[in-house]
């Protein structure tokens, strides 16, 4: 239980450990499986990097970026210089939270894990987030030092204007005398890595909540680890000759785990790329003769239409992941490339997969069974649990779990009689099969991202033409769901296509920009209840064509 395992702590700085739900609201934790068994004192960076090198895989392919290849000792030589400039130059301290922001490359890597190795906790945002989801998180997290490519300081530098918690930003990926490479030449071989508790959080996950305010979920060492050990060792089942590339950003723990924890716990390398479009991704699988693919299944869609069969011709395996995965896509891709997608149910708060099949066990349409680690039902609205066939919550358990930075309204939601609850209807069949049915929040997911509906409506209320306006799931062939706003203007006299793209430039410049509305419709006026409130799920019904 959890009390048991809670008294250790090397982080010099509390506030993690402080912001932690209380212990009776954590979801109960099980460690099903003999890899789980960590020793007390645990980094999660030595574990995936030093120990790498330590057990001869200095020389292998680690990253590979472009014509660049580090080797698994060239990432460890780069991190332990990183983490000397933050502990020796920056102050870092254990327990202090950093903010990193770049796209997939490979300095983002080596700075993970010098902020790992060093004790402090990672706090990976995308590189599409603007200045005033940054701020956001800084305050969220009280975050005072960030690290950041060059390329993204504009967004950057006025989130520190705002934001009087960030005293500190070194970037990377410059030729700046003070920036982060000129500093790790100064510094000496090697480095003392911190002796951490395998519970100090080592991470913090942000992710959009349904009223668009960032949550942050907290994941200690421990956990890092033992997503590494349940679905790659169990259901994907990599070797050390594997090459994974794909296109979540490591902000997602999808990717960090897909493109760089799941190939390193195996020995294998992983291609990086830092636009990873699906018209990108193909040459990438070609360039790099990769063996496993990460992406959403968009991107699926869009590459067995258009891509060429040849480009994929080294790919094994493919795993889908970020969203639900219609059947006609999981169809499409097999009858173009020959290989069955790994559907992969996980969430932020869980920190990866926790729902798929081995590519023997795949059934077309279903999501997969509880995977080893992980155990799995199906609970009404008062927490009991469904037989077969009924529609109800999804809820989980197993060796990680939600746990909410200084959230206790949604902790309470989220975890219920110890089970995490997801935010999904499935329903289970008779042989423990999990088939999507739908959200059961106003969560948008599209092509693999979380949108807040309520954070698109206020972009758009900023606006001066927009009087009210509702955002909500619209179904799309492409990408299996899009934003679609319903807007009512302040003079209707200016409905049209140059008002529809005022608005959706307006909110591109506002927050990330995949989160704007693909689709505006004006309206006179906005279903309301008696009492005022939007029905949203009306609209819903309208845009899929229900009413």
């Amino acid at each position: 239980m959890p009390e048991r395992i809670l008294p250790f702590t090397a982080h010099v700085d509390s506030f993690a450990r402080d912001n932690l739900p209380p212990l009776a609201e954590w979801p109960e934790m099980f460690f099903a499986l003999p890899e789980f068994y960590y020793p007390q004192r645990c980094n999660a960076g030595v574990e995936l990097l030093d120990k790498a090198v330590a057990r001869g895989w200095g020389g292998r392919a680690c990253i590979r970026f472009g014509k660049q290849i580090w080797t698994y000792a060239d990432l460890l030589t780069r991190a332990n210089a990183i983490a000397r400039v933050l502990t020796e130059d920056a102050g870092l301290k254990p327990g202090n939270r950093v903010l990193l922001r770049s796209a997939n490359n490979p300095m983002m890597v080596a700075c993970w894990f010098a902020i790992i190795k060093a004790g402090g906790i990672a706090v990976t945002t995308m590189p599409l987030l603007r200045s005033r989801e940054l701020v956001q998180i800084i305050d969220k997290a009280k975050i005072a030092l960030s690290l950041c490519d060059a390329r993204l300081a504009e967004d950057m530098e006025k989130a520190k204007d705002a934001a009087p918690l960030c005293k500190d930003i070194l970037y990377f990926n410059t030729d700046a005398a003070d920036g982060i490479e000129a500093r790790m030449a100064t510094k000496p071989a090697g480095f003392d890595n911190c002796a951490t508790s395998l519970t100090d959080v080592a991470l913090i996950a942000f992710t959009s909540g349904t009223t668009g305010n960032a949550k942050g979920t907290m994941h200690f060492h421990r956990d890092i680890l033992a997503i590494c050990d349940a679905f790659p060792r169990y259901i994907l089942q990599p070797n050390a000759d594997d090459i994974f590339t794909g296109s979540p950003p490591l902000a997602f723990t999808f990717g960090l785990g897909g493109l760089v924890t799941f190939p390193m716990r195996f020995g294998a390398s992983t291609a990086l790329v830092e636009k990873g479009s699906p018209d990108a991704l193909p040459q990438i699988v070609q360039d790099h003769k990769a063996t496993i693919l990460f992406t959403a299944p968009t991107a699926y869609r869009v590459m067995a239409d258009n891509a060429p069969k040849f480009a994929f011709a080294s790919l094994t395996k493919a795993v889908s992941a970020g969203e639900f995965l219609p059947k006609p896509i999981f169809e499409a891709w097999h009858d173009f490339s020959g290989i069955k997608l790994f559907d992969g149910l996980g969430a932020t708060e869980m920190l990866h997969i926790f729902v798929s099949a081995r590519q023997e066990d795949i059934i077309p349409g279903a999501t997969g069974k509880a995977i080893p680690g992980y155990t799995a039902c199906i609970l009404d609205d008062d927490g009991n649990e469904l037989p077969p066939g009924e529609v109800g919550r999804l809820a989980i358990r197993g060796a990680t779990g939600c746990r909410y930075l200084a959230d206790p309204e949604r902790q309470k939601a989220y975890v219920q009689k110890g089970w995490n609850l997801t935010g999904d209807a499935f329903r289970m069949d008779e042989n423990g099969y999990f088939w999507y049915q739908a959200r059961t929040d106003d969560m948008i997911v599209t092509a693999g991202y979380n949108v807040s509906g309520p954070e698109v409506e206020g972009a758009l209320l900023e606006h001066a033409k927009v009087k009210e306006c509702a955002v909500v799931a619209a179904p799309d062939n492409d990408r299996g769901m899009i934003v679609k706003a319903y807007v009512v203007l302040r003079d209707m006299k200016d409905a049209g296509p140059d008002t529809i793209k005022t608005l959706q430039d307006h909110v591109k410049a506002t927050i990330a920009p995949y989160k704007y509305p693909r689709a505006v419709e004006f309206v006179d006026a906005l279903p309301r209840t008696e009492t005022g409130k939007v029905q949203r799920f009306k609209l819903r019904q309208q845009a899929a064509g229900k009413i």
